[in-house]
């Protein structure tokens, strides 16, 4: 049996009811596995996701799917040592992060 996360697309719902990704740039801290990145991705202009875990950033760079290879980029940082320090992002995204 294969354990479905979120099969009623709760969070997508949520994600996309108070932020519009439509052409945006976006930071995720907390990516882990690129479950959430999945859902906004494709929408936004561009993506940076972070996270320390990199077993879980080399799962994302795995499932990342083909068509958003140029479009997200995966980057083991801590929140307080954001990488991307003259990048600039319209949304910032932290959800499900201790």
């Amino acid at each position: 049996m294969t354990l479905q996360k979120d099969p009623e697309r709760t969070e997508t719902k949520y994600l996309h009811k108070f932020a519009d990704f439509g052409g945006r740039r976006v930071l995720e801290i907390g990516c882990g596995d690129g479950r959430l990145t999945w859902q906004y991705a494709r929408f936004a202009s561009r993506a940076a996701a972070i996270d320390l875990d990199a077993d879980g950033l080399r799962y994302a760079r795995i499932d990342r799917p083909s068509d958003l290879e140029n479009k997200v980029l995966f980057s083991r940082a801590d929140s307080t040592h954001i990488p991307f320090s003259k990048e600039k992002f319209d949304i910032a995204i932290l959800a499900w992060s201790l």
